[in-house]
């Protein structure tokens, strides 16, 4: 197996299929920023993923700004902290008292935050947005780049004060929030179970 380069400058050649068992979320970066070059062609790859009646229904925020993130990572958990959070209830939340505390920052030190955003195109609007996700992790990590989807931000990015802050049509939905930047460590292994086949004729 090819392993990613440490930087994006460099690139090491690798399948589809190396990509696919191999990325892993990463949730510890270092202060290196990724580039804009570099960035453009990973936007570039997420718009060839597939998409319904050939809508592209997608847009994307790029965030770099550090202090705005930071602020954002607050809102998120002023959201949970109050219960006002829907995709995330205090209730049956294990890791609500985790996410809350003091020191938590929702975006792991990463340095680069792209939101993936939807118009309200159709019924497959959301399919295609993590569609989109999905090429933009694989492209990220076959250019030595870490990455993870931040769901715990959903629900502070459609606030109208963040859709305004972030340049987000109020008739647009924020689906995708992944961070990117340059793993701190490596991420081990995580083990997957056997697909459930309901039937195969």
């Amino acid at each position: 197996m090819n392993r990613p380069p440490k930087n994006a400058q460099t690139v090491v050649p690798m399948t589809v299929t190396e990509a696919i068992y191999h990325r892993r979320s990463i949730r510890d970066y270092t202060p290196q920023k990724i580039d804009r070059a570099t960035l453009g062609k990973l936007v570039d790859a997420a718009v060839q993923a597939p998409t319904a009646m050939h809508e592209e229904a997608w847009a994307f925020v790029v965030v770099q700004d550090k202090l705005l993130m930071n602020r954002l990572s607050d809102k998120a958990k002023e959201l949970l902290t109050h219960g006002t959070d829907p995709i995330h209830p205090v209730h049956g939340n294990a890791a609500h008292g985790h996410f809350t505390t003091p020191g938590f920052n929702a975006f792991y030190n990463a340095e680069t935050l792209i939101v993936i955003c939807g118009r309200p195109m159709g019924p497959f609007v959301v399919s295609d947005c993590w569609l989109a996700a999905e090429n933009l992790m694989l492209a990220a990590y076959a250019n030595g780049i870490g990455s993870c989807v931040i769901g715990l931000v959903v629900t502070a990015l459609n606030t109208p004060e963040w859709k305004k802050e972030l340049a987000i049509p109020s008739g647009m939905t924020a689906f995708a929030p992944i961070i990117l930047g340059f793993a701190a460590g490596v991420a081990p292994p995580v083990p997957r179970k056997e697909p459930e086949i309901l039937i195969w004729k």
